[in-house]
């Protein structure tokens, strides 16, 4: 099948801008031509392309005129929750929430039940996501056996099975264990993944410690909680010269000591997510518990300094650490709601606020969101002629109001609901497959 994507401005990083056509064959772009461009293969009127001198119809055309075409977005921190929690997510609402957030790859925490922490959950994640067929699903496994922080995993075992990367993602209290993770997962060439926290310093905590939480009467968890792991997951990465990627980075002293790090040469790179950057502790004001998560929302200083960590490249990537709960575990006491939002479906517009608002342009923005996640777990990203047809179209003028009713995802728990938007996928093709369209 020939696929003609045309009059779109193409965006990848330090390759291409510009407007162009793209035409996709058999699941990779076989040809890129600017606008004007004279191409003896080139598709000659829209209907038809010359292939080792054959003229061939175009079994399909997207005219992305006024829209920005990328490489496929790649969110690297997702909860898919099944196995076991499937009351709040299946591996096929999660992947079709991502086709319609414009993600083309996903990957999957292993905080499932059972926790992926052996070869045979991962295989069951990976089988599941191929009968899809839908967006691309790269499981992370567990760094301890059971997330329980004391036994290592069999990492060698794990990257057979077709694990990418190892995180618990929760605190490690073991620094002993942390040290031999890195030094073990090393030897396997696998990246690990940090939630940075020290478990006794937020112990109790269910929001950001400071005025409003007090106004609340709610318990606090200080910046410290993160920075302290922050520092100590830096140290040890120095320690080891081991790979660390620091996820969720919600402090203003978390950006500084990692830009620190990055300045001595650390082997680190970090993460943060859209409501980092976009809402403060502000938000808990009323108790919604769809604004509780861990990190918790942090002061507006905070939420400054994430914004610069990102412009300034201290901060290498937009995951959406999309955690999705049922209503049981929202609709309660704040102190006893479950951490965690849902973003799969919000991300690229929150995103693009940061380009309007000027923090990011439009590369830095599809740099965060795509090719520096793949990068960084070592996967091919790019809008390149022999590439995959990984590509995502973004309309930036797009508007229209968060309607959680309407999110493919099972989970409701949006602190976002009613807000107005503007700018959203409205096209995701993955291996040449269109997975999801919104084209007028």
């Amino acid at each position: 099948m020939l696929t003609l994507i045309k009059g779109g401005r193409v965006v990848d990083p330090g390759n291409l801008d510009g407007v162009m056509d793209l035409l996709v064959s058999d699941g990779k772009i076989i040809e890129i031509r600017k606008k004007g461009e004279k191409k003896g293969s080139s598709p000659a009127d829209g209907d038809h392309a010359f292939l080792n001198g054959e003229k061939l119809p175009i079994d399909q055309v997207f005219d992305a005129t006024g829209k920005i075409v990328m490489p496929g977005l790649m969110d690297m921190h997702v909860h898919l929750r099944e196995p076991g929690y499937e009351y709040k997510e299946t591996i096929e609402t999660g992947c079709r929430a991502a086709a319609h957030g414009g993600f083309a790859s996903i990957c999957a925490m292993p905080d499932t039940n059972p926790v992926n922490d052996n070869r045979q959950v991962a295989e069951f994640i990976l089988k599941k996501a191929a009968a899809l067929d839908m967006v691309k699903v790269y499981p992370f496994a567990a760094l301890s056996r059971g997330l329980n922080g004391d036994i290592l995993n069999e990492y060698g075992e794990l990257k057979q099975a077709g694990v990418i990367a190892l995180t618990d993602n929760r605190p490690i209290r073991n620094s002993q264990f942390m040290r031999r993770a890195l030094e073990y997962a090393k030897g396997f060439g696998l990246l690990v993944i940090s939630h940075c926290e020290d478990p006794d310093l937020s112990a109790g905590g269910v929001m950001n410690e400071g005025a409003i939480a007090t106004q609340l009467g709610l318990s606090g968890i200080p910046n410290a909680a993160e920075c302290v792991g922050v520092m100590r997951d830096i140290a040890l990465c120095e320690l080891t010269d081991s790979r660390l990627h620091i996820a969720h980075v919600s402090t203003k002293e978390s950006v500084r000591a990692i830009q620190a790090a990055k300045g001595r040469g650390v082997k680190i790179t970090a993460a943060t997510a859209p409501q980092y950057y976009t809402l403060s502790d502000n938000a808990v004001i009323g108790y919604n518990t769809h604004t509780k998560m861990n990190p918790p929302l942090r002061s507006r200083d905070d939420v400054q300094a994430i914004a610069q960590g990102l412009a300034d490249g201290t901060i290498d990537v937009i995951a959406s650490d999309h955690a999705p709960h049922s209503s049981i575990e929202k609709e309660v006491e704040f102190d006893l709601a479950a951490d965690g939002i849902v973003g799969l479906e919000t991300s690229v517009p929150l995103a693009l606020r940061l380009v309007e608002q000027g923090t990011l342009s439009l590369a830095g923005l599809v740099a965060k969101m795509a090719t520096n996640p793949a990068r960084i777990l070592g996967l091919e990203s790019g809008i390149r002629i022999g590439a995959p047809a990984d590509i995502t179209v973004i309309d930036l003028e797009k508007k229209y109001t968060v309607n959680s009713n309407n999110f493919q995802s099972l989970g409701r728990n949006t602190p976002f609901e009613n807000r107005q938007m503007q700018g959203r996928a409205v096209l995701t093709m993955v291996g040449g497959k269109v997975v999801y369209k919104h084209l007028n």
